[in-house]
């Protein structure tokens, strides 16, 4: 079991942070503190993918003895009819790893910058409005002002 868990160990970490960022998500009551529970959330799910994607023994999918000119107008007929060179038989003996995982990875990096900023955007701007950021206090506000509005009516 020890053995089993040490080989895999960077699946443990994943689980621990991915636990530890959805329970502060979950369990705070601060805005700033969920929005850190998300990106550490976040960063677990890269961990994930980035793991998965790494081939043990692979190498960079980089074909390095491919010629050094161009293909002539004859190449691309013989290509599309589907003959193969011994470059491209030779390459299936290398075990290569899979670059989409990571390409995914730093896309879904951008998106998680952009997604903390606006959060912290709006979270500003509650601070703004309401003076605080514990969602208890706004609630509170909220209950408040809805029950004006109901007394006017």
């Amino acid at each position: 079991m020890l053995s089993l868990l040490l080989d895999q160990y960077n699946y443990a970490v994943v689980i621990i942070l991915m636990m530890t960022g959805l329970y502060v998500v979950f369990a705070s009551r601060n805005l700033i503190k969920k929005l850190v529970g998300l990106s550490i959330f976040q960063t677990s799910v890269f961990l994930l993918y980035i793991t998965i994607g790494k081939v043990s023994g692979g190498q960079p999918p980089i074909v390095e003895s491919h010629g050094s000119d161009h293909a002539n107008s004859e190449t691309l007929l013989f290509a599309s009819i589907g003959e193969v060179d011994s470059v491209a038989q030779s390459s299936s003996e290398v075990l290569y790893s899979n670059p989409l995982p990571h390409v995914l990875i730093l896309t879904a990096i951008v998106v998680g910058v952009a997604t903390l900023a606006i959060g912290l955007s709006l979270v500003v701007r509650v601070r703004e409005v309401y003076g605080t950021i514990e969602e208890d206090k706004i609630e509170e506000y909220d209950r408040i002002y809805y029950k004006e509005i109901l007394e006017r009516q």
